[in-house]
C-alpha cells in the first residue's frame, strides 16, 4: 500500500541551505531541524534496522523514538530530530547498528571522568 507524505513544507523566509545526504547535495529550509529538512526534501528512509534492515524514518520528532537516527560528519548515532540544520552537514543513513571499539569506548568513558 502506496503512503504519501503526511509532512508538506510551509512556506518560509529563512531561506536555504547546502547539506549532503547520501552524497547527494540537498538544498534544505535553514532554520528546521535535520530531520525536517530530509523530510522536506523527499528523503523517505534515514536507516535501516539492525535485526531485520527493514527500513526506518523520523517518526515522533522528538527524541523518543529513535528512529530518526543518521550518521552526520562522521558520527553515528545521531538523532536527526534533534539536530539543528547547518549549512554543510555531511549525513549518511544509517544501516544496521554502529559499534564503539572497545579502545574508544575507554577513551570515551576517561574523557568523561
Amino acid at each position: 500500500m502506496p503512503a504519501d507524505s503526511l509532512f508538506r513544507q510551509l512556506p518560509t523566509d529563512a531561506g536555504l541551505l547546502s547539506i549532503e545526504f547520501d552524497g547527494q547535495t540537498l538544498q534544505v529550509p535553514a532554520g528546521v531541524s535535520l530531520a525536517a529538512a530530509l523530510l522536506a526534501s523527499g528523503v523517505r528512509r534515514s536507516r535501516s534496522t539492525p535485526v531485520n534492515g527493514s527500513p526506518r524514518a523520523p517518526y515522533c520528532m522528538m527524541g523518543v523514538c529513535f528512529e530518526c537516527l543518521v550518521e552526520v560528519d562522521g558520527v553515528p548515532n545521531c538523532q536527526a530530530c534533534l539536530l539543528p540544520v547547518a549549512p554543510g552537514l555531511r549525513v549518511r543513513s544509517q544501516h544496521g547498528a554502529r559499534s564503539l571499539s572497545p579502545a574508544s569506548a575507554l577513551e570515551e568513558h576517561h574523557d568523561d571522568a
